[in-house]
């Protein structure tokens, strides 16, 4: 008789839920797939024709596979126990309280997922773990799931995810690689080979990567920690280049020409965002301390440091410029996401700029092509790892969020504005009518450009006076020095 058909379910249907059980279903034809979520709304997004994240190329993928063997449902629990193979990616916040607050995850959602699983499984389960989680949750939810296996046998494996936002389709149409950690038993091994046999439908075998649990869990951490180190040593000389009046995009192009370093990830901007770079670093600082490290651990934080460093010297420069004062004058920012092709707003370098000016009492005018104006009200009004708790725990009352207007036209926001802001490197600002913008602004008109995106000369013939990362600076800018 013909082998039953695998069924996955995966609990969480999120950035990383969504996607790529997505991405398995349509190269897996063979295979169930089930995206559950306790959300209604955000189950029945992905059963609307507006899905409830923009990501290139996700809508196709999801609309060839949805009702044929791509499913999302509330039934979480009916669900989990007819699967075979249940991915595990919820959230794993950064603790806001309590012992590790700041640094250490938050595994709520992740235990009581555990428990659940325990609670319904009547049949052998493979779990694994989706999300980017600190090292060692995978021997947790193992006790959780041992404790209380009613005879049952639950293999453990941790399953990292290495997609960017704006291009997680092709990231998992074409992996650089796709890493298994399991135990080292004979029943550990034959999980990996299962897991392993899902995505071998399309990703080359050598491309599978397997290892035990902790180096799984830990190569997520340390790829995160290393991009993120790179981005702040690039923004670190982007200052020095300042000072000096070298240009960093001349320094970084040098340096990324030499093999060993390669240029990606080279480019000086305002600071890093997204969801993972910083909460990875936290978690590992935090792991770093509890296993008795404090110099690995002071290593990685001053990559967060000099992430804050560079945003605080934007608004710094921004303020400075305009005669040490932006009170009561109108500033325009150009893009609220964290990079660009993404809605994403989370842990972007835009919410403490624009924070930053609104301590200084600016009005503020954003423009962003994919994020809503609530989601920036939203983020402007929360505290510090806020983001990432679930919406009815998020603050409600944006207060001082009145001296902000957000708009849905770049030149409606620079209407009238002393400055502009460019705070992420969206295409269509390079292509803008700047000639325009400028006549409709107050003079001196200033842009300050965060992500190196516009031709600084051509601002400059039109009259700007222009602040570019890592540029030799203005006349202007040399008279009115940024007060530290």
């Amino acid at each position: 008789m013909a082998a039953k058909m695998v069924k996955i379910c995966c609990i969480g249907a999120g950035y990383v839920g969504g996607p790529t059980m997505a991405v398995i279903a349509l190269k897996c034809p063979s295979i169930e797939v089930v995206v559950v979520d306790i959300s209604a709304t955000r189950i029945a997004a992905w059963n609307s024709d507006q899905l409830p994240i923009y990501e290139p190329g996700l809508e196709d993928v999801v609309k060839q596979c949805r009702g044929r063997n791509l499913f999302f449902s509330t039934d979480v629990e009916k669900h989990v126990c007819e699967a075979d193979i249940i991915f595990v990616s919820v959230n794993t916040p950064t603790k806001t309280r309590g012992l590790g607050a700041g640094k250490a995850a938050d595994l709520t959602y992740w235990e009581s997922a555990a428990r659940m699983i325990a609670d319904v499984s009547k049949s052998d389960k493979i779990v694994v773990e989706k999300s980017t989680v600190p090292v060692k949750t995978a021997e947790a939810i193992e006790k959780i799931l041992t404790h209380n296996s009613k005879g049952i046998s639950y293999q453990i494996l941790s399953n990292p995810e290495f997609l960017a936002e704006g291009t997680a389709i092709q990231d998992l149409f074409n992996p650089d690689r796709v890493l298994i950690g399991g135990r080292e038993t004979p029943e550990g091994r034959k999980a990996v080979q299962a897991l392993k046999e899902v995505y071998a439908n399309w990703v080359p075998e050598d491309r599978i990567i397997t290892s035990n649990l902790w180096s799984a869990e830990l190569s997520k951490l340390a790829a995160n920690a290393i991009l993120a180190q790179r981005i702040s040593s690039v923004n670190a000389i982007s200052a020095l280049c300042e000072a000096t009046g070298a240009n960093v995009s001349e320094v970084a192009y040098a340096v990324g020409k030499d093999s060993r370093i390669g240029p990606k990830f080279l480019n000086a901007s305002v600071g890093f965002g997204g969801s993972c770079f910083q909460k990875d670093i936290l978690n590992l600082v935090y792991i770093c301390e509890c296993n008795g490290l404090p110099e690995v651990a002071t290593y990685w934080k001053q990559v967060i440091k000099i992430n804050d460093y560079q945003k605080s010297r934007f608004v710094n420069r921004v303020v400075s410029s305009m005669f040490n004062t932006v009170s009561g004058k109108k500033i325009a920012v150009l893009g609220f996401a964290f990079k660009k092709d993404t809605g994403d707003t989370r842990e972007t370098p835009a919410i403490d700029v624009c924070k930053g000016l609104l301590g200084d009492k600016a009005k503020i005018s954003i423009y962003d092509p994919q994020v809503s104006a609530d989601q920036i009200r939203r983020d402007l009004a929360m505290n510090k790892f806020d983001w990432d708790h679930p919406i009815h725990l998020q603050p409600t009352s944006p207060t001082a969020v009145k001296e902000v207007t957000v708009t849905w036209d770049a030149y409606e926001a620079t209407k009238g504005a002393h400055g502009v802001c460019i705070l992420t490197e969206w295409d269509e600002f390079k292509s803008l009518d700047y000639a325009k913008i400028y006549e409709n602004m107050q003079k001196p008109a200033f842009i300050f450009d965060g992500r190196n995106v516009v031709d600084s000369e051509k601002l400059r013939e039109i009259g700007f006076i222009v602040y570019s990362i890592g540029k030799p600076l203005d006349q202007w800018l040399k008279d009115m020095p940024a007060v530290a």
